[in-house]
């Protein structure tokens, strides 16, 4: 299986070439923090196995054992790896061009799990009028993230 994702803006593309580890779901407050959500979703693979096809990550050390890669451009978050050595990197499942294409199969860190996340899918959705309104009202979106596939450039000239 070969998976591609990359950043926001497209200054980061890379490609997964051998097989997943695993997948994982983390509710630590690190990566709550880094990833300005209520978790971060990842897939494990040999470093051997991901190829940075643009650009290249920033990284955060943000323990003494963790580095965080993400777009230093846009601010995406893109990888969760060893500081220093390691053979395998953590990549964001939501940074793949198709993130439906892996699903967590575990997550740790439970007890930092945020209260208000048990429940979320009981929350009201707005009704086909709603959505309609607020398109009228805001007219139609134009995306300027990078789409989700590989381009030869970026952004287009």
């Amino acid at each position: 299986m070969t998976l591609s994702g990359g950043c926001q803006c497209g200054a980061v593309r890379f490609r997964i070439t051998g097989p997943i580890r695993h997948t994982s779901l983390c509710h630590c407050r690190m990566c709550q923090k880094a990833y300005a959500a209520p978790f971060a979703v990842t897939a494990s693979v040999a470093m051997a196995d991901v190829e940075w096809t643009r650009g290249e990550r920033k990284r955060f050390q943000s323990s003494n054992a963790i580095a965080r890669g993400f777009c230093g451009e846009c601010g995406t978050p893109l990888s969760f790896e060893p500081a220093t050595g390691g053979k395998n990197i953590a990549l964001s499942i939501c940074a793949l061009d198709d993130p439906d294409a892996l699903s967590p199969q575990r997550q740790s860190d439970v007890e930092a799990r945020v209260a208000w996340l048990h429940g979320i899918e009981a929350l009201p959705v707005p009704s086909a009028e709603e959505i309609a309104a607020q398109a009228a009202k805001y007219g139609p979106r134009i995306s300027y993230q990078h789409p989700d596939h590989d381009t030869e450039t970026w952004p287009p000239r």
